[in-house]
């Protein structure tokens, strides 16, 4: 994993995000280790609010499987913990990375955003 390289792909997510303040997406300083659905003044998604209630934290390893595929990943998720009824909908965000090494690169990048 390479935080400079993760820079350099999170141009790409500053359409939506900022590390210090809500834009479209949520702010994503300290992003790593907090309970989804939990950003300070963001309007989440049901499917992102249940599955921050249904006990989903953002470690690097999920925050990597959830950039692949947002939709599938939330829905996943609830469906594993029983709360399949509350799998429904869509997340703000639509855009995935498909390259895994850049995923890696840009959850190093957040690693470092404090």
């Amino acid at each position: 994993q390479d935080a400079a390289k993760g820079e350099a792909v999170f141009k790409q997510c500053m359409t939506c995000h900022r590390a210090d303040k809500n834009m479209v997406g949520p702010a994503l300083a300290g992003v790593v280790g907090r309970k989804a659905g939990t950003a300070p003044g963001f309007s989440y998604s049901p499917l992102n609010h249940h599955s921050g209630e249904a006990g989903l934290v953002w470690t690097q390893e999920n925050i990597i499987t959830y950039l692949a595929d947002p939709n599938a990943f939330l829905k996943k998720f609830l469906t594993d913990k029983g709360h399949a009824d509350q799998a429904v909908g869509a997340t703000k965000m639509t855009f995935k990375l498909a390259n895994e090494q850049q995923r890696k690169d840009v959850v190093a990048y957040l690693a470092t955003l404090k």
